[in-house]
């Protein structure tokens, strides 16, 4: 018996056949979609200028389309102070040029032996040339401006301050701190205006890990350069060099805002937007240490200029050394704090001729323990007392002379520029 031979089914033509129908379906939909929305668009952009056309003969305007303008939103709220802060301070911050007359150096030959050529030079004329530069900030209205004494200490040059709106303005060195690397110049203000100002903090309430931000003109060439930090030691002791004056700087304020080259001068500041220190100095072989001198050492400065002209310390009129237990037992002394009278390195006098302290009969040897009552440290420093009083004023030192202690009365003598 035969069976029926029943026809074979093609499943994967069906399902071929039936995608394809789905995909074409598809395509006219998407296709719609897309001219559909261009011919509204078109429709709409005619159906917009047509209208415009006929409102402008009625004398009636659309309304401007305008472009929005996303505004930054500080991410944190120490991020919103620092923006803040630059905002309100760089206008005062202000960069230093230093300008001076330099030979111009002229190249010629003359025939020497066997047909050579011999170079010779001369000078025709002088040219001025940009030397150096720095930064500083504005602190009176009428254009009194603080910057680092390095920056402005060739007497010879030329010095401009340039604002932060690109104006140029030439500055006349008021005065230089013979102690402090500080100085003081003074820019005339546009007829009828006045200057942008800086407010002044207090900077014997800091505390370490506070944050901080400094503002300068680094390497000379990038004006208002921003950094932010945190303060990372008070009370620091250093050496510093530049310009050529080496000076060592007592109570500053070290910091990890990076401070560049062409930084010097310009402003420490805190979250407030006030200046608690002048940026003067870095260390070239370490990442991100710098340091600041106090801002109320700079006060002290300014209302000394304001009033006579002049920075002016107090001077005593000896070289010291302060005594701790390593010089206690390098120079077989008896005590292990005070100020040890010593010679210079250059054989300079460890006593000033003519000074307070010679008047007073101190003598090299002598170790001043006391000033005034106050016991002289390491921590609580000669100069650190000294700076709280006013030439001419009498203050009483405890001497230990020869294992006997004894005192001596001295009329404080002035030292300035």
């Amino acid at each position: 018996m035969n069976l029926y031979e029943l026809p074979k089914f093609n499943f994967l033509s069906r399902i071929n056949t039936r995608r394809k129908g789905l995909a074409l379906l598809a395509s006219a939909v998407f296709l719609s979609i897309i001219f559909g929305f261009l011919a509204g668009a078109f429709s709409s952009a005619v159906f917009y200028f047509q209208i415009r056309d006929y409102l402008a003969k009625m004398n009636v305007e659309l309304p401007a389309i305008k472009e929005t303008v996303k505004e930054y939103l500080p991410q944190t709220s120490q991020e919103e102070k620092v923006i803040k802060v630059v905002a309100d301070v760089s206008p005062a911050v202000v960069s230093i040029v230093v300008t001076k007359d330099l030979p111009i150096i002229e190249q010629y030959f003359e025939p020497g032996p066997f047909g050579l050529q011999i170079p010779q030079y001369r000078q025709k004329g002088t040219e001025k040339q940009e030397i150096g530069g720095g930064s500083g900030f504005i602190v009176s209205s009428d254009g009194l401006v603080l910057t680092n004494k390095h920056v402005v200490l060739d007497e010879e040059a030329d010095y401009t301050v340039l604002t932060n709106d690109g104006q140029k303005f030439p500055a006349k060195v008021l005065a230089r701190d013979p102690v402090e690397d500080l100085a003081v110049l003074k820019i005339e203000p546009p007829s009828s205006t006045s200057f942008p100002t800086v407010n002044l903090g207090d900077s014997d309430n800091l505390e370490s890990g506070q944050t901080v931000i400094a503002i300068g003109n680094a390497l000379g060439e990038f004006r208002n350069t921003i950094s932010a930090g945190v303060i990372s030691g008070l009370g620091r002791k250093i050496t510093a060099s530049g310009g050529g004056l080496v000076e060592t700087l007592e109570d500053v304020i070290q910091t990890d805002a990076a401070i560049n080259k062409g930084n010097s001068g310009g402003p420490l500041l805190n979250l407030k937007g006030e200046v608690i220190g002048i940026n003067t100095a870095m260390v070239l072989e370490a990442q991100s240490i710098g340091f600041a001198i106090p801002v109320n050492k700079v006060k002290r400065a300014i209302e000394q200029v304001r009033q006579s002209g002049k920075i002016v310390y107090p001077f005593l009129g000896i070289r010291y050394l302060l005594v701790d237990q390593k010089v206690k037992e390098q120079y077989n002394l008896s005590v292990d704090y005070g100020a040890l009278i010593i010679k210079g390195e250059s054989d300079e006098k460890g006593v000033e001729p003519g000074s307070a302290a010679d008047k007073a009969g101190l003598k090299e040897g002598d170790v001043v323990l006391e000033f005034n009552g106050e016991k002289i440290t390491t921590e609580n420093t000669l100069a650190k007392i000294i700076i709280k009083y006013q030439s001419g004023d009498e203050v009483v030192l405890k001497i230990l002379r020869e294992e006997k202690e004894m005192e001596a009365e001295v009329v404080l003598g002035e030292r300035s520029e």
